[in-house]
């Protein structure tokens, strides 16, 4: 819901995010997300929203309802107070606050265009259960305020025209000597900024004892921020405040140069750890099936709340109150960086537009990716071609994978893993076609014995069920498969993950590589907390485990060693330093005893993960920003996969992604070359 004028975003474009808020709103409250029984009278569309978009308008509505709140409690002994609700379009917040009676002594002022402010006048009037919780007063409007009952005053004003939004305000009995509460949702950043920023100082300078509560965007520059900007743009209603005002310390600083005396900003991930209780979010996460996690992070990193006031005694700081002031590492320390460049490609690489996929070297210079959610003859789908990508005089040769068994289909599956035990070998175990799903299986992937590995047309593949006895093991995504060896055998050990009813799992399992039988091996030491999303890495015969997401939706920071002893394994922490910033859905490949961690989404940084460098030996960790200014698209680094090439120093990222349903599907459309041999060689 935003509001802008001529010369600014379109007024239809901004009133139709406006709209289309509501309908979303309306559908996290049909799930359950949240209690808000007036959005349905307010709302005449009914539409079901993804469970990204509603756990979105969750921690929206959380922020807003927590700060109003607490500003009602504050004030609670003035005998008089008000709040302002700037562009508050179909917004049920005064019925609601009415209906669990916390409006004694408050008056509530709503203000958006003309056109939508008669649009819900009428709604009011026409709707018995709403014009009763106004009251019998509730009366005609005159002028520009379209609605007027005794503690509620509805006002058609566009919000960029100041001396008439003062007047207005000051005909319909705003008084700006009492407690006064401006709220604006999405709505300044539609604004020219020297409109937005002269709303702000006036509700600072005309109003003795005034509050601010801001709910928007930032970090515009970052890749998620460039795709979320791209989208505003695309449906003509572009975010002004974002170039000025990129960060919450900026916004923060703009609220005391407007004349606000306390400003506090917290992103949602912080609103989220600090200020909703454990069981609560709890509540929130099993209310349906969940596995957008990368997004949800991202999304939440994105948008901030701000709290300011003046003239409040005891000064109004509710993001500060009742809680621990939220720990921000702020950017992360960096060593160095690493050029980002496009792979040098014989051919077009289409199929490789995807994420939540597997890439594996198959033989030196022969990578397999296989899986995903992508892009296939021109629409979005979970991918069934696999694809190969073949290295041939310096140059990468794209191409498909022949089925020998054409009617034994690829399940389409995500989140599985494939080990290579041969040159002529895979294994595919588990993944996901949805997040409601029980996991798959495992699968053979069997290629000829002998094969010409410098044309991609070449290769062909055939695909084998299996049902052995590690089966129920396997039924699990998001989990890490990695070659280990015991008493000279080759294992594979099965670890984390989740699955269709459990959100994280910390179990393992040894999966003998020839018979595919689990095996049981002693495991001794502390075991580490559940996970999924993490990376494992073979080294000496046992597993390096780095990351994840534990059963709070919480980033892991803890890497693990799984060590051979000789009577079975041993898990023992790997101390870092400085420690590692907690991460997950990153990659990760062990190089002369340096472990590299690739990409991944963090949530304590407002920098975007490069590649981080830990030597084993020393504990040493180094972070490297990757520079991407020679690429054409924002890369995301999470959901893809990389392979390491050992004799090149080089790390190929391939795809990457995801679907964030509010601003699109985003695919990094080409492998990206990251060469290593300057930050490996200085370690």
């Amino acid at each position: 819901m935003g509001r802008g004028r001529p010369g600014g975003p379109h007024p239809a474009a901004v009133q139709g995010t406006g709209g289309s808020s509501a309908v979303s709103k309306c559908s996290a409250a049909a799930r359950g997300y949240i209690q808000d029984r007036f959005l349905r009278l307010l709302v005449g569309r009914r539409r079901r929203r993804a469970p990204l978009v509603h756990r979105g308008y969750y921690i929206r509505a959380r922020a807003v309802g927590h700060c109003v709140q607490d500003f009602l409690l504050k004030t609670q002994s003035r005998p008089r107070t008000q709040i302002v609700s700037l562009g508050a379009g179909f917004d049920s917040l005064y019925f609601r606050l009415k209906d669990i009676g916390l409006l004694h002594h408050t008056v509530v002022y709503e203000v958006d265009f003309p056109n939508v402010a008669c649009q819900k006048a009428t709604l009011i009037k026409r709707t018995k259960e709403l014009s009763a919780l106004v009251g019998d007063t509730g009366g005609e409007g005159l002028g520009v305020t379209t609605f007027s009952g005794e503690d509620y005053k509805l006002l058609g004003v566009d919000l960029s025209e100041l001396s008439e939004l003062e007047r207005a305000l000051e005909e319909a009995g705003l008084d700006n000597e009492i407690p006064t509460l401006f709220i604006a949702e999405v709505v300044l950043t539609y604004m020219e900024n020297s409109r937005s920023d002269a709303l702000i100082q006036w509700a600072a300078e005309h109003f003795s004892q005034a509050c601010f509560l801001l709910y928007e965007q930032m970090h515009p520059e970052d890749p998620f921020g460039r795709v979320m900007q791209q989208h505003f743009s695309q449906m003509n209603s572009a975010l002004n405040s974002l170039a000025r005002y990129p960060d919450g310390e900026a916004q923060q600083m703009r609220f005391f140069e407007k004349g606000w005396t306390e400003c506090n900003v917290m992103d949602m991930n912080e609103f989220f750890t600090c200020c909703i209780p454990e069981d609560e979010q709890q509540r929130m996460q099993a209310l349906e099936p969940f596995d957008e996690y990368e997004e949800w992070h991202l999304k939440c990193s994105h948008y901030f709340v701000l709290t300011a006031s003046k003239g409040m005694e005891p000064s109004w700081t509710p993001l500060l109150s009742n809680m621990t002031v939220p720990h921000r590492d702020g950017p992360v320390r960096t060593a160095g960086s690493i050029t980002a460049a496009a792979c040098p490609m014989h051919s077009e690489v289409s199929g490789l537009r995807r994420y939540g996929h597997h890439s594996v070297l198959l033989k030196p210079n022969v990578i397999l990716t296989t899986g995903g959610f992508g892009e296939e003859d021109g629409h979005h789908c979970r991918m069934r071609n696999f694809h190969v990508l073949i290295k041939h005089a310096g140059c990468w040769k794209a191409g498909y994978v022949k089925k020998e068994n054409p009617d034994k289909r690829w399940d389409g599956r995500l989140y599985h893993t494939v080990s290579c035990l041969s040159n002529s070998l895979a294994l595919v175990v588990g993944g996901r076609t949805s997040p409601s799903s029980a996991g798959l299986g495992m699968l053979w992937l069997k290629f000829p014995e002998t094969w010409n590995a410098s044309e991609p047309d070449d290769i062909t593949v055939e695909l084998v069920s299996l049902q052995p006895a590690a089966e129920p093991a396997a039924l699990r995504w998001r989990h890490s498969t990695t070659e280990v060896i015991f008493k000279g055998e080759k294992y594979l050990f099965l670890y984390g993950g989740r699955s269709a009813i459990e959100p994280v799992l910390g179990d393992w399992c040894f999966l003998h590589a020839q018979e595919l039988s689990c095996v049981v091996i002693p495991v001794e030491g502390p075991v580490p907390e559940s996970r999924h999303s993490h990376s494992a890495c073979s080294w000496k015969g046992g597993v390096l485990i780095a990351g994840g997401l534990g059963a709070a939706e919480q980033p892991l920071g803890s890497v693990f060693f799984l060590r051979e002893l000789e009577r079975g394994f041993q898990w023992q922490t790997v101390e870092t330093h400085p420690p590692l910033s907690p991460r997950y859905s990153h990659t990760a490949h062990v190089h002369d005893g340096k472990l590299l961690l690739v990409g991944g989404v963090w949530i304590h940084s407002s920098s975007v993960p490069g590649v981080t460098v830990i030597d084993l030996i020393t504990g040493l960790c180094l972070d490297y920003t990757i520079n991407v200014e020679h690429l054409e698209w924002p890369l995301m680094l999470h959901n893809h996969s990389s392979v390491f090439l050992p004799n090149e120093k080089e790390l190929l990222l391939i795809g990457g992604g995801g679907n964030c349903f509010s601003f699109g599907t985003h695919l990094n459309p080409e492998p990206v070359l990251l060469s290593l041999s300057d930050i490996l060689a200085s370690h």
